[in-house]
């Protein structure tokens, strides 16, 4: 068929024995035309078959690919693909060194050495401790490729083995993982966080919460606790760092909500009625003073005539000056200090904060220890009792039983919840209530709920 064209054309020639030159001018023209179109009409049917049988061979792949498995993500260990490589582990001994460790991975002591010269920014080797992990990641062949140190439960450093041991520093993703836990006091706090199967940490944390409100010194068997709380992971791994989101506790019958709102760009605990949980501290306990030493770990001292810590702050002040208490709370101490402090007072504000007040010339009258005293109540006058070079106030605070700077606590009180803001404290509050009521309690020596 494809030659149909041409043989039609001859048969057309032989027919022409009798035409004029002229004539045969004009038959070359009609010849080279009817070649021409058939060339084209071949070339187009060629091209339309082909065409057909692309778009069939196309639709075709296209239905196949959808039928393919999507395959797994490639497991991954400190970002390298952990089926191209093999891994050696290890953990740093006490007393052991990081020549010892890479040593023990064959290293040599200049391979060493300029792994040691990385930037202290990045890795200081001086700095690893026991417990920290490391490792040796190599070849198929046994060529080793990288060495990996992880300087933190949440970041790692890696070496380029074959550029020079270039390093780089990386971040393990991490998350917080939220979880609802209900108890019941038997002993200590302590110990219900244990039985509720959570970490007994958050009762430290509880305390700097609820501190102000509740006494955790005088709780009692079957005060109760409910808490919702975040801990951070790190490659499914838990933390040792919570964060509180809600809480409440019963102690005597009587139930304190910490509910957590955002006022003025801060974030702070609020009771019930709207009030801040943070209880308040005097900016100074006297109203008249100078700062005449500071809290420090090494003060050269007037009267002894050396150096030694020195957990207070010296407020300097005319002989009876007034004294005030910074904050409520019982003197657990009034008398004299043997130890240099002269006369002295120390109040117990809550489980987590204590205030002693020193070189006292006198007390107010009537004071005694067991009393409850207020807020800016006068307890003693400024002296120079005790190992003292003059009339001044040393002024000491204890948190959870550790001496803290004085001039860095939270001294003034937090603003409870705005007028403009109580319609939405209120809508919160009864969500974090309700949600808080319906934490199950679980018996300490089963399983069963309450």
């Amino acid at each position: 068929m494809l030659f149909f064209p041409e043989l039609a054309i001859l048969m057309y020639l032989r027919g022409l024995k009798y035409t004029t030159r002229q004539n045969i001018t004009m038959t070359k023209k009609i010849i080279c035309i009817i070649a021409a179109v058939a060339i084209i009409a071949v070339t187009a049917f060629i091209m339309l078959r082909t065409d057909n049988e692309s778009i069939e061979i196309d639709n075709s792949c296209a239905t196949d690919s959808l039928e393919l498995a999507v395959p797994q993500d490639t497991v991954k260990k400190y970002g390298f693909p952990v089926d191209d490589y093999m891994i050696t582990y290890d953990t740093i001994k006490p007393r052991e060194t990081l020549a010892e460790v890479l040593y023990g991975f064959g290293f040599t002591a200049q391979q060493i050495f300029d792994l040691t010269q990385c930037p202290d920014s990045i890795f200081d080797e001086r700095k690893i401790r026991p417990g920290e992990a490391c490792a040796l990641l190599c070849d198929k062949d046994s060529t080793a490729r990288y060495f990996v140190y992880e300087t933190s439960p949440k970041s790692y450093v890696t070496f380029d083995i074959a550029n020079g041991f270039s390093a780089r520093k990386h971040d393990k993703p991490t998350a917080w993982v939220t979880t609802e836990v209900a108890g019941r006091v038997n002993s200590s706090l302590w110990v219900a966080m244990q039985e509720s199967n959570t970490s007994p940490l958050l009762a430290v944390e509880m305390s700097h919460i609820f501190g102000w409100s509740i006494d955790f010194f005088g709780i009692q068997q079957g005060d109760e606790f409910r808490l919702i709380y975040s801990q951070e992971h790190v490659e499914e791994t838990p933390l040792n760092n919570y964060r509180i989101e809600a809480a409440s506790f019963c102690a005597s019958g009587n139930t304190v909500y910490a509910i957590p709102f955002v006022q003025e760009n801060e974030e702070l605990f609020y009771n019930i009625d709207g009030n801040s949980l943070e209880g308040a501290f005097l900016k100074a306990p006297l109203d008249f003073y100078r700062i005449s030493s500071k809290f420090t770990n090494s003060r050269f001292h007037p009267v002894l005539k050396r150096y030694r810590a020195h957990h207070g702050v010296d407020y300097a002040a005319p002989k009876g000056t007034p004294v005030y208490a910074i904050g409520s709370g019982k003197v657990i101490k009034k008398g004299w200090d043997a130890n240099g402090g002269g006369n002295y007072i120390k109040i117990r504000h809550n489980s987590t904060y204590v205030t002693t007040y020193m070189h006292l010339s006198g007390f107010a009258k009537g004071l005694k220890e067991g009393d409850f005293v207020k807020q800016k109540q006068v307890i003693g006058y400024v002296g120079s009792t005790g190992l003292s070079t003059g009339p001044h106030l040393d002024f000491r605070v204890h948190e959870n039983g550790k001496p803290i700077n004085p001039l860095t606590i939270k001294s003034q009180p937090r603003k409870p919840v705005s007028e403009e803001n109580k319609e939405a404290f209120g809508v919160l509050r009864d969500s974090v209530v309700i949600r808080l009521a319906n934490i199950q309690m679980e018996r300490p020596d089963s399983t069963t709920t309450l």
